[in-house]
């Protein structure tokens, strides 16, 4: 089996070293010992404007497996999704992502690929039972992401109790099947891809995952919800009989338009 492992980040110096070091240590242990063929880590850089880019080629030299792309713009969903086509150029069997902060451990991540089995996909979840959250996040983080998530699997009708957690996972062609029509790129890319892959019928397990919350994050409390609610409501529309106001919306000047729609 061999797994590709992509890694969006954005002004990670300060986290990202750690990461790549840990996860590549692990996974050259499973190489080793025969559980896994071959592995690959894709950090997908975006818009980096600190030293995030020096240090993902500084372990490059030390670790064959990690690879890089380099983008000036585009947030996370934009980061994935050109992993996703990168690594589909390749012999992958397994494709998914991570967060940079290493929230998600290597062992979770690797609890995944030992239990995708029949699945067409398994994502990660923090509030199903058997989950370990070892750092709880401070209260409004925690009353926004469930409020979030309310809302998702009310307008969606999606059975995942947790969109949101960044480890995610997909068997080859699976993500084949939807590659080219995910058109979402920020807060709702998640929702964008799980309700694509459910409109395609593919199976998708939702795994408890071992999470633990990082400090210094980079979400802004004050502008973020309304940034997520605002990109969930405009993905409805696009999945709507309402779509021509989001192609309107498209064509107003950049000063009318909602900041990060």
């Amino acid at each position: 089996m061999k797994v590709s492992i992509i890694i969006p980040a954005h002004n990670e110096e300060k986290r990202i070293s750690n990461t790549l070091e840990e996860y590549c240590k692990f996974f050259e242990k499973r190489k080793k010992t025969k559980e896994l063929k071959d592995f690959e880590i894709l950090v997908v850089l975006n818009a980096c404007t600190d030293r995030t880019i020096e240090i993902v080629k500084k372990a490059e030299k030390r670790f064959k497996e990690i690879k890089h792309l380099e983008f000036e713009l585009g947030g996370k969903g934009f980061a994935v999704k050109e992993g996703f086509k990168e690594s589909l150029k390749k012999d992958f069997d397994l494709i998914g992502f991570v967060d940079a902060d290493m929230a998600t451990s290597p062992e979770a991540f690797d609890d995944l690929v030992n239990n995708i089995n029949g699945y067409d996909g398994i994502i990660g979840s923090r509030w199903i039972g058997g989950s370990v959250i070892k750092t709880k996040q401070p209260f409004l983080r925690r009353v926004m992401s469930r409020g979030f998530n309310f809302i998702v699997r009310s307008l969606f009708l999606l059975p995942y109790i947790d969109t949101q957690c960044g480890a995610k996972l997909f068997k080859r062609k699976t993500l084949e099947r939807v590659i080219t029509s995910i058109g979402a790129t920020k807060w709702a890319f998640d929702v964008d891809l799980l309700y694509r892959l459910n409109k395609e019928d593919f199976k998708i397990k939702e795994f408890p995952t071992i999470w633990e919350d990082k400090e210094k994050s980079k979400l802004n409390i004050k502008k973020v919800p309304f940034q997520m609610f605002a990109s969930i409501i405009r993905l409805r529309l696009i999945y709507s009989p309402f779509k021509d106001l989001v192609r309107l919306y498209n064509i107003l000047p950049e000063k009318m338009k909602i900041n990060n729609w």
